[in-house]
């Protein structure tokens, strides 16, 4: 027969036993959602300076559907308050828990992404599709590399020099990042390939390190011969100190706006353009497309030569003619002229 002691007892541990199991239950019906809860697809979740629970919300429900987005913001409540210094974008891989995502938007790193930039011809059209990748405005590039400051620092001395600034390379950044903070970084790379003795390798050329990107911009759209850069540079420079005119059919094509130009006529050499080195003495006034560290390294690299001409191989392999008269050039082009009209090309 049970005591009265014994039968508390054993009220006492089944209340025990079912407090418990319920706080499991509890527990399961809160973390199974969090945990079985994934999405469906991968996607950039970006929270935009001084956002809000809502926001976040609509952001989420947008990519991943209502019931996600709700079991997330259940986990975050307690750190809604915080999104405002949550500015940033944040990948949330495909099969993510719910618990996994409210982890990354709250406290975990802001994603990154890579940029490359390769012989852009057009820095005008190509600087609002960066834009695109951060959260600042389309013209937000464009007005800060207009700024004197911004251009002095990088001894620039007009908004046409910027495009040197940009050597093609692939660069990592964060989309929260300032236009003033993508630029530096582009041009830390610019600024770092200057160094004391490349100054020096320039200046026994005649040439400031903005000057050189210039060339350099000509010779990239010259041939893609890595073997040929040095040699088409030093023509150039050896131009430019006999005081001729450079002559490069690809400024004719920077100045009209036509890249795919096969054969420049005297049409296209009538083009009223500081960009036309047909008209004008001396460099344009800037790169007319980005350049690499590898295309002006072969011209500080350069040999001393008699080149001051040069013409496309008749056989098309993107190889050239080089000569240092004119005689030899006029013979070279003759060549080069029967070979497009053998192939009908005007």
């Amino acid at each position: 027969m049970q005591t009265r002691d014994s039968r508390k007892g054993s009220r006492t541990k089944y209340w025990i036993l079912g407090t418990v199991g319920g706080l499991l239950l509890t527990v399961c019906i809160v973390l199974i959602p969090l945990l079985t809860v994934t999405t469906a697809r991968s996607a950039t979740i970006r929270i935009p300076r001084g956002a809000n629970g809502r926001v976040l919300t609509d952001t989420l429900t947008k990519y991943f559907g209502e019931d996600y987005a709700r079991t997330v913001m259940r986990v975050m409540t307690d750190d809604s308050e915080k999104l405002a210094l949550r500015f940033g974008a944040y990948d949330i891989p495909e099969g993510t828990s719910a618990l996994k995502a409210s982890h990354i938007l709250s406290r975990g790193p802001e994603s990154s992404f890579n940029l490359v930039i390769n012989g852009v011809r057009d820095l005008d059209s190509f600087l609002p599709r960066i834009a695109a990748r951060f959260y600042f405005p389309a013209d937000s590039l464009r007005k800060a590399l207009d700024d004197p400051k911004i251009l002095s620092t990088y001894e620039l001395s007009n908004p046409r020099q910027t495009p040197a600034i940009f050597l093609n390379d692939t660069y990592t950044f964060y989309w929260s990042a300032s236009p003033e903070k993508v630029i530096s970084k582009i041009a830390d790379n610019y600024v770092s390939f200057w160094t004391p003795e490349r100054r020096a390798r320039a200046a026994e050329l005649g040439l400031k390190p903005v000057e050189v990107a210039v060339i350099a911009s000509i010779v990239d759209e010259e041939t893609n011969l890595q073997s040929e850069k040095g040699r088409v540079g030093r023509l150039y420079i050896n131009r430019l100190r006999k005081g001729m005119k450079l002559q490069a059919d690809p400024t004719v094509r920077f100045a009209a706006g036509d890249f795919t130009i096969k054969r420049v006529t005297g049409k296209h050499l009538g083009i009223d353009s500081p960009y036309n080195t047909y008209k004008v003495k001396g460099l344009p006034p800037g790169p007319i497309r980005t350049t690499s560290k590898a295309t002006m390294q072969a011209i500080l690299d350069s040999q001393e030569s008699d080149d001051l001409y040069m013409c496309a191989k008749e056989d098309f392999s993107g190889g050239h003619n080089f000569a240092s008269t004119y005689e030899q050039h006029l013979a070279n082009a003759g060549r080069y002229q029967a070979a497009l009209d053998s192939l009908g090309i005007k």
